[in-house]
Protein backbone atom coordinates (compact mmCIF):
# COMPACT_ATOMS: atom_id res chain seq x y z
CA UNK A 1 0.00 0.00 0.00
CA UNK A 2 1.82 3.50 -0.65
CA UNK A 3 1.91 5.80 1.92
CA UNK A 4 0.34 8.89 1.54
CA UNK A 5 1.79 12.25 1.63
CA UNK A 6 1.34 14.08 4.70
CA UNK A 7 -0.87 17.33 4.12
CA UNK A 8 -0.49 19.73 6.86
CA UNK A 9 2.91 20.96 7.76
CA UNK A 10 5.17 19.66 9.85
CA UNK A 11 6.01 21.17 13.17
CA UNK A 12 9.79 22.12 13.81
CA UNK A 13 11.35 21.06 17.09
CA UNK A 14 14.68 21.95 18.19
CA UNK A 15 16.14 18.36 18.71
CA UNK A 16 15.69 18.31 14.98
CA UNK A 17 18.19 21.62 14.43
CA UNK A 18 21.33 19.43 13.71
CA UNK A 19 24.71 21.51 12.58
CA UNK A 20 24.91 18.96 9.80
CA UNK A 21 22.25 20.51 8.45
CA UNK A 22 23.57 24.20 8.49
CA UNK A 23 22.08 25.35 12.21
CA UNK A 24 24.85 26.78 14.57
CA UNK A 25 25.81 24.88 17.64
CA UNK A 26 22.94 25.96 20.01
CA UNK A 27 23.95 28.53 22.37
CA UNK A 28 21.02 29.15 24.96
CA UNK A 29 22.10 32.57 25.50
CA UNK A 30 21.21 33.97 22.45
CA UNK A 31 17.97 34.29 21.24
CA UNK A 32 19.16 34.55 17.65
CA UNK A 33 20.41 31.62 15.29
CA UNK A 34 22.11 31.69 12.03
CA UNK A 35 21.27 28.80 9.15
CA UNK A 36 23.35 28.47 6.10
CA UNK A 37 22.41 25.53 3.81
CA UNK A 38 22.61 23.84 0.16
CA UNK A 39 19.96 22.06 -1.70
CA UNK A 40 18.49 19.44 -2.10
CA UNK A 41 18.81 19.66 1.86
CA UNK A 42 16.32 17.45 4.64
CA UNK A 43 15.43 21.60 5.60
CA UNK A 44 12.88 21.08 2.46
CA UNK A 45 10.11 20.70 3.52
CA UNK A 46 6.29 21.99 4.27
CA UNK A 47 6.30 22.89 7.73
CA UNK A 48 6.44 25.47 10.78
CA UNK A 49 7.87 26.87 13.76
CA UNK A 50 7.50 29.11 17.02
CA UNK A 51 10.78 31.18 15.83
CA UNK A 52 10.20 34.36 13.06
CA UNK A 53 12.83 33.78 10.41
CA UNK A 54 14.14 35.39 7.47
CA UNK A 55 15.01 33.42 4.24
CA UNK A 56 17.48 35.19 1.72
CA UNK A 57 18.07 33.00 -1.58
CA UNK A 58 21.44 33.36 -2.86
CA UNK A 59 21.56 30.07 -5.16
CA UNK A 60 19.21 28.60 -7.44
CA UNK A 61 15.57 29.22 -8.46
CA UNK A 62 11.97 27.50 -7.69
CA UNK A 63 8.75 27.25 -5.89
CA UNK A 64 8.54 29.59 -2.57
CA UNK A 65 5.15 28.50 -0.86
CA UNK A 66 4.21 30.73 2.35
CA UNK A 67 0.76 29.73 4.23
CA UNK A 68 -1.41 29.87 1.22
CA UNK A 69 0.88 31.85 -1.47
CA UNK A 70 2.65 30.11 -4.14
CA UNK A 71 5.31 32.10 -6.18
CA UNK A 72 8.92 31.77 -7.78
CA UNK A 73 11.78 32.29 -6.08
CA UNK A 74 15.19 33.13 -7.18
CA UNK A 75 18.46 34.10 -5.95
CA UNK A 76 18.06 37.78 -3.91
CA UNK A 77 14.53 36.50 -2.82
CA UNK A 78 14.36 37.48 0.50
CA UNK A 79 11.37 36.92 2.69
CA UNK A 80 10.33 37.56 6.87
CA UNK A 81 7.82 34.46 8.37
CA UNK A 82 6.24 34.72 11.23
CA UNK A 83 5.89 31.79 14.32
CA UNK A 84 3.49 28.94 13.15
CA UNK A 85 2.75 30.11 9.45
CA UNK A 86 3.65 27.13 7.37
CA UNK A 87 6.32 27.66 4.32
CA UNK A 88 8.93 25.75 1.69
CA UNK A 89 11.30 26.82 -0.96
CA UNK A 90 11.90 24.37 -3.71
CA UNK A 91 14.43 24.38 -5.75
CA UNK A 92 13.91 23.64 -9.17
CA UNK A 93 17.26 23.60 -11.46
CA UNK A 94 20.40 22.24 -9.39
CA UNK A 95 22.88 20.48 -11.07
CA UNK A 96 22.76 16.80 -10.45
CA UNK A 97 25.52 17.26 -7.78
CA UNK A 98 23.30 20.29 -5.70
CA UNK A 99 24.61 23.18 -4.35
CA UNK A 100 26.38 23.79 -1.23
CA UNK A 101 24.83 27.45 -0.13
CA UNK A 102 21.33 28.08 -1.41
CA UNK A 103 19.62 29.94 1.63
CA UNK A 104 21.04 31.96 4.39
CA UNK A 105 18.81 31.85 7.35
CA UNK A 106 18.32 33.88 10.24
CA UNK A 107 15.84 33.05 12.68
CA UNK A 108 14.70 34.51 16.22
CA UNK A 109 12.32 34.18 18.90
CA UNK A 110 9.38 36.97 19.56
CA UNK A 111 8.75 36.49 23.36
CA UNK A 112 12.09 38.56 23.77
CA UNK A 113 11.28 41.31 21.77
CA UNK A 114 8.01 41.70 23.14
CA UNK A 115 9.34 41.72 26.71
CA UNK A 116 11.70 44.51 26.07
CA UNK A 117 8.96 46.78 24.18
CA UNK A 118 7.56 47.04 27.48
CA UNK A 119 10.50 48.34 29.05
CA UNK A 120 12.29 50.21 26.12
CA UNK A 121 10.01 52.55 23.87
CA UNK A 122 12.30 53.01 20.85
CA UNK A 123 11.21 48.89 20.17
CA UNK A 124 7.70 49.48 19.59
CA UNK A 125 8.64 50.87 15.57
CA UNK A 126 8.88 46.98 14.85
CA UNK A 127 5.73 46.09 15.67
CA UNK A 128 4.26 46.76 12.23
CA UNK A 129 6.86 44.52 10.94
CA UNK A 130 6.18 41.93 13.06
CA UNK A 131 2.42 41.67 12.57
CA UNK A 132 3.18 41.29 8.82
CA UNK A 133 5.50 38.61 9.40
CA UNK A 134 2.39 36.83 10.04
CA UNK A 135 1.28 37.13 6.67
CA UNK A 136 5.27 36.64 5.06
CA UNK A 137 7.25 39.27 3.58
CA UNK A 138 9.31 39.92 0.54
CA UNK A 139 11.56 43.07 0.86
CA UNK A 140 12.88 44.45 -2.06
CA UNK A 141 16.22 46.06 -2.95
CA UNK A 142 17.92 45.47 0.31
CA UNK A 143 18.98 41.59 -0.31
CA UNK A 144 22.75 42.51 -1.10
CA UNK A 145 22.38 44.98 2.52
CA UNK A 146 21.14 41.83 4.04
CA UNK A 147 23.57 39.06 2.90
CA UNK A 148 26.55 41.34 4.76
CA UNK A 149 24.56 41.83 7.87
CA UNK A 150 23.72 38.04 8.14
CA UNK A 151 27.35 36.87 8.09
CA UNK A 152 28.02 39.79 10.56
CA UNK A 153 25.47 38.58 12.36
CA UNK A 154 27.13 34.67 12.23
CA UNK A 155 30.17 35.49 12.57
CA UNK A 156 29.64 37.69 16.30
CA UNK A 157 28.65 36.74 19.74
CA UNK A 158 26.84 38.58 22.79
CA UNK A 159 26.32 42.59 23.06
CA UNK A 160 28.08 42.60 19.33
CA UNK A 161 25.54 40.13 17.98
CA UNK A 162 22.43 41.51 19.12
CA UNK A 163 23.35 45.00 17.66
CA UNK A 164 23.96 43.42 14.60
CA UNK A 165 20.70 42.08 14.50
CA UNK A 166 19.29 44.96 15.76
CA UNK A 167 20.63 46.68 12.48
CA UNK A 168 19.18 44.11 10.55
CA UNK A 169 15.67 44.59 11.72
CA UNK A 170 16.16 48.41 11.44
CA UNK A 171 16.59 47.55 7.89
CA UNK A 172 13.69 45.36 7.47
CA UNK A 173 11.79 48.02 9.21
CA UNK A 174 12.68 51.00 7.38
CA UNK A 175 12.22 49.03 3.68
CA UNK A 176 9.77 50.80 1.73
CA UNK A 177 9.20 48.16 -0.78
CA UNK A 178 7.42 45.14 -0.03
CA UNK A 179 4.07 42.76 -0.71
CA UNK A 180 2.59 40.70 1.56
CA UNK A 181 2.51 37.11 0.76
CA UNK A 182 -0.22 34.59 2.13
CA UNK A 183 -3.46 35.87 2.64
CA UNK A 184 -4.39 38.26 5.23
CA UNK A 185 -8.23 38.31 6.88
CA UNK A 186 -7.11 42.17 7.88
CA UNK A 187 -5.03 43.74 10.94
CA UNK A 188 -7.01 45.55 13.51
CA UNK A 189 -6.88 49.15 12.13
CA UNK A 190 -6.24 52.11 14.56
CA UNK A 191 -5.72 52.28 18.48
CA UNK A 192 -8.25 51.56 20.99
CA UNK A 193 -12.11 51.69 19.90
CA UNK A 194 -11.62 51.60 16.71
CA UNK A 195 -9.02 48.49 16.52
CA UNK A 196 -11.43 47.05 18.91
CA UNK A 197 -14.31 47.41 16.62
CA UNK A 198 -12.92 46.14 13.85
CA UNK A 199 -11.55 42.89 15.41
CA UNK A 200 -14.99 41.97 16.56
CA UNK A 201 -15.93 42.35 12.83
CA UNK A 202 -13.30 40.26 11.51
CA UNK A 203 -14.05 37.41 14.25
CA UNK A 204 -17.68 37.46 13.35
CA UNK A 205 -16.82 36.86 10.02
CA UNK A 206 -14.29 34.40 10.60
CA UNK A 207 -16.98 32.30 12.48
CA UNK A 208 -19.90 33.22 10.28
CA UNK A 209 -17.85 32.61 7.04
CA UNK A 210 -19.77 29.15 5.83
CA UNK A 211 -23.29 30.89 6.36
CA UNK A 212 -25.49 33.24 4.75
CA UNK A 213 -23.20 37.10 5.99
CA UNK A 214 -25.17 40.37 5.23
CA UNK A 215 -24.46 44.11 5.94
CA UNK A 216 -27.25 44.12 8.52
CA UNK A 217 -25.97 40.93 10.34
CA UNK A 218 -22.37 42.41 10.69
CA UNK A 219 -23.78 46.38 11.65
CA UNK A 220 -26.14 44.47 14.29
CA UNK A 221 -23.20 42.79 15.98
CA UNK A 222 -21.35 45.69 16.47
CA UNK A 223 -24.69 47.75 17.25
CA UNK A 224 -24.32 50.00 14.00
CA UNK A 225 -26.83 51.19 11.14
CA UNK A 226 -26.29 49.49 8.07
CA UNK A 227 -25.78 53.04 6.66
CA UNK A 228 -23.33 53.56 9.36
CA UNK A 229 -21.19 50.47 9.01
CA UNK A 230 -20.84 50.45 5.18
CA UNK A 231 -19.24 53.59 5.79
CA UNK A 232 -17.15 52.74 8.54
CA UNK A 233 -15.92 49.65 6.66
CA UNK A 234 -15.21 50.98 3.88
CA UNK A 235 -13.13 53.76 5.31
CA UNK A 236 -11.07 51.19 8.12
CA UNK A 237 -10.44 48.33 5.70
CA UNK A 238 -10.60 50.20 1.97
CA UNK A 239 -12.96 47.40 0.92
CA UNK A 240 -16.87 46.36 0.43
CA UNK A 241 -18.25 44.20 3.50
CA UNK A 242 -19.26 41.65 0.42
CA UNK A 243 -15.42 42.02 -1.20
CA UNK A 244 -13.80 41.40 2.32
CA UNK A 245 -16.14 37.83 3.13
CA UNK A 246 -15.27 37.00 0.10
CA UNK A 247 -11.50 37.16 0.40
CA UNK A 248 -12.17 35.19 4.08
CA UNK A 249 -13.89 32.62 2.32
CA UNK A 250 -10.98 32.16 -0.15
CA UNK A 251 -8.19 32.22 2.36
CA UNK A 252 -10.45 28.96 4.33
CA UNK A 253 -10.61 27.77 0.68
CA UNK A 254 -7.28 27.09 0.28
CA UNK A 255 -6.24 25.84 4.21
CA UNK A 256 -8.87 23.08 2.79
CA UNK A 257 -7.38 22.82 -0.76
CA UNK A 258 -3.83 22.12 0.59
CA UNK A 259 -4.65 20.15 3.84
CA UNK A 260 -7.56 18.22 2.62
CA UNK A 261 -8.57 16.14 -0.07
CA UNK A 262 -12.04 17.57 -0.10
CA UNK A 263 -13.47 17.73 -3.41
CA UNK A 264 -13.56 21.41 -4.72
CA UNK A 265 -17.26 21.38 -4.97
CA UNK A 266 -17.59 20.28 -1.37
CA UNK A 267 -15.09 23.14 -0.21
CA UNK A 268 -17.17 25.93 -2.31
CA UNK A 269 -19.96 25.11 -0.24
CA UNK A 270 -18.33 24.49 3.08
CA UNK A 271 -17.01 28.07 2.84
CA UNK A 272 -19.84 29.91 2.20
CA UNK A 273 -20.38 30.02 -1.74
CA UNK A 274 -23.63 28.87 -2.87
CA UNK A 275 -22.35 28.02 -6.19
CA UNK A 276 -19.45 26.29 -8.12
CA UNK A 277 -19.35 29.03 -11.03
CA UNK A 278 -19.34 32.34 -8.59
CA UNK A 279 -17.02 30.31 -6.50
CA UNK A 280 -14.09 29.43 -9.21
CA UNK A 281 -14.88 33.39 -10.19
CA UNK A 282 -14.00 35.06 -6.98
CA UNK A 283 -11.07 32.35 -5.93
CA UNK A 284 -9.53 33.17 -9.86
CA UNK A 285 -9.95 37.12 -8.65
CA UNK A 286 -7.83 36.47 -5.76
CA UNK A 287 -5.57 34.41 -6.12
CA UNK A 288 -5.04 34.38 -10.18
CA UNK A 289 -5.90 30.39 -10.52
CA UNK A 290 -9.11 28.25 -10.09
CA UNK A 291 -9.17 26.45 -7.32
CA UNK A 292 -8.29 22.77 -9.12
CA UNK A 293 -4.96 24.77 -9.99
CA UNK A 294 -4.42 26.14 -7.38
CA UNK A 295 -4.15 22.43 -5.60
CA UNK A 296 -2.01 21.01 -8.20
CA UNK A 297 -0.25 23.77 -8.26
CA UNK A 298 0.41 24.04 -4.24
CA UNK A 299 1.05 20.30 -4.34
CA UNK A 300 4.80 21.28 -4.73
CA UNK A 301 5.26 22.61 -1.13
CA UNK A 302 5.36 18.85 -0.67
CA UNK A 303 8.65 18.14 -2.44
CA UNK A 304 6.65 16.96 -5.54
CA UNK A 305 7.17 18.42 -8.91
CA UNK A 306 6.80 22.36 -8.50
CA UNK A 307 5.89 24.58 -11.64
CA UNK A 308 8.25 27.75 -12.02
CA UNK A 309 5.71 29.74 -13.79
CA UNK A 310 5.31 32.52 -11.63
CA UNK A 311 1.83 31.50 -10.30
CA UNK A 312 0.42 33.26 -7.77
CA UNK A 313 2.52 37.00 -7.46
CA UNK A 314 0.90 38.97 -5.03
CA UNK A 315 0.94 42.57 -5.30
CA UNK A 316 3.63 44.60 -4.51
CA UNK A 317 3.30 47.60 -1.21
Amino acid sequence: MNRRRRLTPEFEHDFVRDPQLGYEVPNPSEFVRCVEHGSPTQLERWHCHDEYELQLIVGAHGQAFVGDYVGHFEPGHLVLTGPRLPHNWISTDLPPSGIDVRSLVVQFRGEPLLDAMRAIKELEDLQPLLDRARHGVEFFGISDVVRDRFHRIRQSHGLERFVEFAGLLCTLQRCPDYRLLSSAAMDGIGPGEARATINAIVEFVNERYADPLSIADAAAHVNMSEARFSRYFNKAAESSFGNFVNRIRIQKACELLMHTEQHVASICYAVGFNNIANFNRRFREVKQMTPSEFRATATGRLGGAARPDGYGAAPRH
